[in-house]
């Protein structure tokens, strides 16, 4: 029998793991998005159980205490199991909660949890965690004012159904992740209630929304100048401007038709859905909501699509590490919009977008912060289409489209190569050339202006199957 792959939020391991190697895990999940440890699965997925192990199980359930430092706050919970020899058995889960400081180990070393694995951070990436983590955790702060009247329990009645939970939704937001508190005697709902249940969660942030602004040509102008053709602003809950603001987008994309190899026509999007969406939610999902002076912005250009949220990139995030690296400012958001499926796997998404726009034949996504926003463009085949024109301008002023620039007998060894369809390395290869944006800039671009190679997917020139023939 085995279980479920190790994730960001899941790890298994032996019962006979040992204590303090168990702590790396408990740290790694604190310091990051929380997560369950499930204690009795060996590392290939065979469950093997706890039981007669209670000496080492006990040791196990004080890890958090004895060598987190500071100790973690840990819910543990035993379940029912059929082991690999078919006999009853049990599991022992440790739901570890995502927290607001840094912990350690008796080392002091300091781990956080990054896809499937637990990374130990360096000093630099250490203190960049404890900065992250001050203003990581708005979506806990009480709202000033607010009431449980505020909140709309069917809503809440609705979710708890989605994700299993039999009691009242007033019992799930008293026992359930802190959505109510209580200070003094007094009730108080945090902000992430009221973003996520709330009747009107602009009543209490008025700039919590997304406005979708598109411009004619591409890029904005003001004054007399002024581009704008379309501006729409989309309110409510998280769930109501995830899916309002998807699907307006959706109307917004145009499509382009072509003449495929078959004979039939073919219709593809400017933009993979996968990708501006993506970028959408995880403005929502992501944002600083402690910022309350703007808002989120999806501006359409003829040729991109640029997504601006409030706020840095979180935690060790960086335009760099990306496609590996996650940690959420608002875990409590994230966890919702998973229970939708708008958040597929977490940290996977921007990688899969990344492959997607590569697969599309389009640029890799681009990121940059500008002030306290974070801007994530996408790049359509009208830009690819305007940029390779200016570089082939570019190339007949410096004179590399004529005969001149291919006197080289290397020149008349691709076109011999090429008569049948090749890939770029598969030509550097044959030569024996090394360095890629020498070759392109020495022999490629130069033959493809001239006309002598042509792509064989001329519609997608920077898709991974692309391969050049002689014309």
């Amino acid at each position: 029998m085995r279980f479920h792959t190790e994730t960001q939020l899941f790890d298994r391991k032996s019962a006979r793991i040992d204590p303090k190697a168990l702590a790396n895990l408990i740290i790694a999940f604190a310091n990051a998005d929380g997560g369950d440890a499930a204690i009795g699965i060996e590392d290939d997925g065979t469950i093997t159980g706890i039981d007669g192990q209670d000496k080492r199980i006990n040791e196990l359930l004080r890890a958090p205490l004895d060598y987190c430092v500071p100790s973690v706050s840990v819910d543990s919970e035993v379940v029912n199991c059929t082991d690999a020899k078919g006999q009853s058995n049990h599991i022992l889960i440790m739901h570890v909660f995502p927290s607001p400081q840094v912990h350690a180990n008796q080392a002091d070393e300091v781990y956080l949890r990054v896809g499937d694995k637990s990374k130990k951070l360096s000093f630099d990436q250490r203190l960049q965690l404890l900065y992250s983590k001050g203003a990581r955790f708005f979506e806990d702060t009480p709202v000033p004012n607010a009431t449980i009247d505020d909140i709309d329990l069917d809503f809440v009645a609705a979710y708890t159904k989605k994700i299993g939970y039999g009691r009242s939704p007033l019992d799930y937001l008293r026992g359930n992740k802190d959505f109510i508190i209580t200070r003094n005697g007094t009730e108080q709902i945090i902000s992430a209630a009221i973003l996520l249940f709330g009747k009107n969660p602009q009543r209490f942030f008025p700039r919590a929304r997304v406005r979708f602004i598109r411009y004619d040509g591409t890029e904005a102008k003001v004054g007399t100048e002024m581009n704008v053709i379309k501006d729409v602003i989309f309110e409510g809950r998280i769930l109501d401007m995830v899916q309002k603001s998807t699907e307006f987008v959706k109307s917004q994309i145009r499509e382009h038709s072509f003449l495929g190899k078959d004979g039939l026509f073919v219709t593809i999007p400017e933009l993979p859905e996968f990708c501006w969406t993506e970028l959408i939610v995880n403005a929502i999902a992501h944002r600083d909501y402690n910022i309350t002076g703007t808002d989120i912005q999806i501006k359409m250009f003829d040729d991109h699509m640029t997504v601006e949220s409030p706020g840095q990139l979180p935690g060790l995030v960086r335009p760099n590490n990306m496609r590996e690296m996650h940690f959420s400012r608002n875990p409590k958001i994230i966890e919702f919009l998973h229970v939708y499926e708008y958040v597929k796997e977490f940290g996977e998404g921007v990688d899969r977008m990344y492959r997607e726009m590569e697969y599309a034949g389009l640029p890799d996504p681009e990121y940059h912060v500008s002030s306290f926003m974070l801007c994530a463009t996408l790049k359509n085949q009208k830009w690819v289409a305007a940029h390779q024109q200016a570089e082939q301008v570019r190339g007949q002023v410096a004179g590399q489209v004529t005969n001149s620039t291919v006197q080289d007998d290397k020149v008349a060894v691709i076109l011999d190569f090429c008569s049948i369809p090749r890939s770029r390395k598969e030509i550097q290869a044959y030569l024996g050339l090394t360095g890629r944006n020498n070759f392109n800039d020495k022999y490629l671009k130069p033959l493809l202006a001239s006309g002598k190679l042509k792509m064989t997917i001329p519609d997608k020139p920077n898709s991974r199957l692309q391969k050049y023939v002689k014309a």
